[in-house]
Formats: C-alpha cells, sequence, structure tokens
C-alpha cells in the first residue's frame, strides 16, 4: 500500500506510526491548501511580501526560491515556500485576471465552453431580457459563411404572428420588413412609431403592389361644362386615389386643384371629351403658370382626344385646367378627366 492518496498525495495513517496527529494534520493543511484553490498569479519571481497561505503558479524562468519550480503551485505557508505539481484538470481561480483557468497537463488555460450550449439567456456587452433572450451590443456583427452559401432563418409559428426585421432610432420603430401578421413579404414604415404604412407588398405568387405609392384619377360631376375662354378649372371627385393625392383650394372656374403629396417624377394623362367645340385647347398646369400638358379639340366635334407626359413634380404643387376657346365638355369618370402616377 502507498503512503499517500493518488491525487493529492496526502500522507495515509499507518498502523504502526507514532504521533499520528502530525500525519492526520499535515493532510488537514494540504486540504486546506488545494481545496477551492485560489491563485493570486501567474509570475516567475516570488512576492517581496507574500500573505499566509497564499498560493502562486509558478511561470517559466522562476528565480530566487522559486528556481527551478517553474510550473507548480507555490503555497506560502509558516515562513516558507512548499510546492505542488498540479495534475491535468485542476480548477482554480485567479484574482489578478479575474477568472476561473484549468490546468491542461503542461500549463494554465481558460476553460472551453461545451460544443452544445443552451443557455435560457446570452447577452454580448448588453443585457438579455425575458424578451431579448439574446442581447448584443457591437459597432458590427458578421455572419460568415462556412465554405458555401449561408442563411439567416426567422421562423414563426402562424401565419398571424410576425417574423420581421425592425429598425429603429432611438427605441421608437422606423422600418420593418418581413412577413408583418400574414403570410405576404412586406416592407412597413413609419415616422413616428406608432403610426405605420406599406410601402410594398409581395404576395405568395410574386405579384408586387405599392399601396403608398402616390396615383390617382380626376374628374368632375358627370355632366357637361363650357368653360370660359381664359378659366381655370379644376375636378370634384377622385375616381381613384392612392398615396396621399388630395383635391386642394376651389377655383374660380369650378372644382379645386389637384394637390401633389410627394416630390418625384410623375406620368400624367389628360383625357378631353367635347359634345362640341368652335376650337378649344385644355391645358394642364402647375401652380397656376407651367404648362405640362395641352390638347386641342378641333371643332368638328363631338371628339375625344387623350394625351401623355412625364414631368417631375414637387410636394405640394397645385395641378389644375387652363381652357383657350369654347366648346361643351363632356364630364365624368372616362370623358374629361386627369390622371397621374409616380414612376
Amino acid at each position: 500500500m502507498a503512503d499517500t492518496t493518488p491525487n493529492l498525495t496526502l500522507p495515509y495513517i499507518l498502523p504502526s506510526q507514532a504521533q499520528k496527529h502530525v500525519t492526520h494534520n499535515e493532510a488537514l493543511l494540504r486540504l486546506d491548501q488545494l481545496v477551492h484553490l485560489t491563485i493570486e498569479a501567474e509570475t516567475a519571481s516570488p512576492p517581496a511580501t507574500p500573505t499566509e497561505a497564499s498560493r502562486y503558479a509558478v511561470a517559466s524562468g522562476a528565480t530566487g526560491a522559486w528556481a527551478g519550480r517553474a510550473g507548480t503551485i507555490a503555497i506560502w505557508q509558516d515562513g516558507g515556500w512548499s510546492f505542488f505539481a498540479p495534475r491535468a484538470g485542476f480548477l482554480a481561480w485567479f484574482r489578478s485576471m479575474g477568472k476561473i483557468m484549468a490546468y491542461g497537463g503542461s500549463g494554465w488555460v481558460e476553460p472551453g465552453l461545451p460544443d452544445t450550449l443552451t443557455p435560457a439567456r446570452l447577452g454580448i456587452g448588453a443585457t438579455p431580457d425575458s424578451s431579448n433572450r439574446l442581447a448584443v451590443s457591437s459597432p458590427a456583427i458578421l455572419l460568415n459563411h462556412a465554405g458555401a452559401g449561408h442563411q439567416l432563418k426567422i421562423n414563426k409559428a402562424n401565419a398571424s404572428d410576425t417574423a420581421s426585421l425592425l429598425f429603429q432610432s432611438n427605441w421608437s420603430g422606423r422600418a420593418e420588413m418581413g412577413l408583418a401578421g400574414n403570410d405576404m413579404f412586406s416592407v412597413k414604415v413609419s415616422a413616428d412609431g406608432a403610426t405605420w404604412r406599406t410601402g410594398l407588398s409581395i404576395d405568395g405568387q410574386g405579384r408586387v403592389t405599392l399601396p403608398a405609392r402616390p396615383m390617382a384619377r380626376a374628374h368632375r360631376a358627370a355632366g357637361t361644362s363650357s368653360p370660359a375662354s381664359g378659366a381655370s378649372t379644376g375636378f370634384s371627385t377622385l375616381a381613384l386615389e392612392q398615396g396621399g393625392v388630395t383635391l386642394g383650394a376651389a377655383l374660380a372656374g369650378g372644382g379645386n386643384t389637384l394637390v401633389v403629396p410627394a416630390t418625384g417624377l410623375y406620368a400624367l394623362g389628360l383625357t378631353v371629351s367635347a359634345a362640341s367645340s368652335s376650337g378649344h385647347t385644355v391645358t394642364l398646369r402647375r401652380n397656376g403658370s407651367s404648362t405640362l400638358l395641352g390638347l386641342s379639340i378641333p371643332s368638328a366635334a363631338p371628339a375625344t382626344t387623350s394625351g401623355t407626359t412625364l414631368a417631375s413634380l414637387t410636394q405640394g404643387d397645385a395641378l389644375s385646367l387652363t381652357h383657350a376657346g369654347t366648346a361643351v365638355l363632356d364630364e365624368g369618370p372616362g370623358r374629361t378627366e386627369v390622371w397621374l402616377m409616380l414612376v
């Protein structure tokens, strides 16, 4: 039978041994030195004034009282140094580093994480909570391939749930893209984080709609009108409208201006239908002065003519019709009307 235990080399109390209390106390001291091990630091030079029972990891190139003891644990006890060779698998708290280290057989290393890690919450530079169970505060996040492609998957339980990316400004939502409350891919935006508008929507067949794209058809109520030469007229009805197109100020010749909701390039169309005419010109104007499109009705009425153009318009521009000559115009949808669409 060996005289010491195999792992911590604690001395056995032997049957024929005298002063057994000495052996027992030696074993207790060794336990006190190595159990719940705290190492002050890893260094090659002994400290000038070590505290009682303090322990150090002796680094390579050790000097002084530690010469030739590299790789051991130096223990200051009762005014002198004793040394113990750690075994592979020893764990110790390194006070100077503030971390747990493991002895791997040739040196102290940080213990690695398991191959499969399933924590309930994880924070990297941030504090996770019950909703944000993974929280990361970082200038950037890199998701790299492993030799081929790479996918980021966001899954939801039901069609009525949400699977999306939300972009915020000072913790207030400004844009969201994904499957928001249905299975159609959409892009939504908000100016205040409370009211949201869908700018783009794609259904499962790949059909794209732009619900906020400015477009409209504008006309007056069905009937006839005889605008005076030089008069400016507008519209009373938006047959189709989206994207914030509205009717504006009333005009002396009847109807209201058509107000542009957003700056951009617009496709514009004008249709004029006349029951009778002695020669009449209708001009689509911006803000009452800038000509966008003009159409002429010949004397041989009834007649209908149409034209289109592309124009750069600014938010708030007011569109109206200016008349020259005399005619009786057919008003109403599909008769005399204007349409516009942001392109």
